[in-house]
């Protein structure tokens, strides 16, 4: 049974460039939503095995909707791997407060994201 993966980011071009990635990687299933809102529904709706979230978002940032998916019992338990252009030195203070399964930087390799997935899923378990 393959994983389905979550990826959650208002940029086209970088759910494209991490699917692309993902599928030639993998044979896990990416679904992917544009907004906070919409990802949080596809969440509920489809129980993937990780998210991929972007920080920097309209209406809901990245921080908003990991509220709202850890506020949700049917997604509480859903890893989040936040990704962000922003180096984790500069927003450190900030992601330690949050329920993260880990952190990956823009702009990433797309060959790479399946193991840098792997390597942060494998350290919560």
């Amino acid at each position: 049974m393959s994983k389905i993966i979550l990826i959650i980011d208002d940029e086209e071009d970088v759910k494209d460039i991490a699917q692309m990635g993902l599928k030639m990687a993998t044979d896990w299933q990416v679904i992917t939503a544009s907004t906070g809102k919409e990802g949080l529904d596809l969440a509920k709706n489809s129980q993937p095995e990780v998210i991929l979230l972007d920080l920097m978002m309209p209406e809901w940032d990245g921080k908003e909707t990991l509220r709202q998916l850890k506020a949700n019992p049917s997604t509480a338990a859903i890893p989040v791997i936040l990704m962000t252009a922003k180096t984790q030195s500069a927003i450190a203070p900030e992601l330690a407060e949050l329920d993260l399964a880990g952190v990956i930087t823009k702009p990433f390799r797309p060959l790479e994201l399946p193991e840098q997935i792997s390597q942060i899923l494998s350290r919560g378990e």
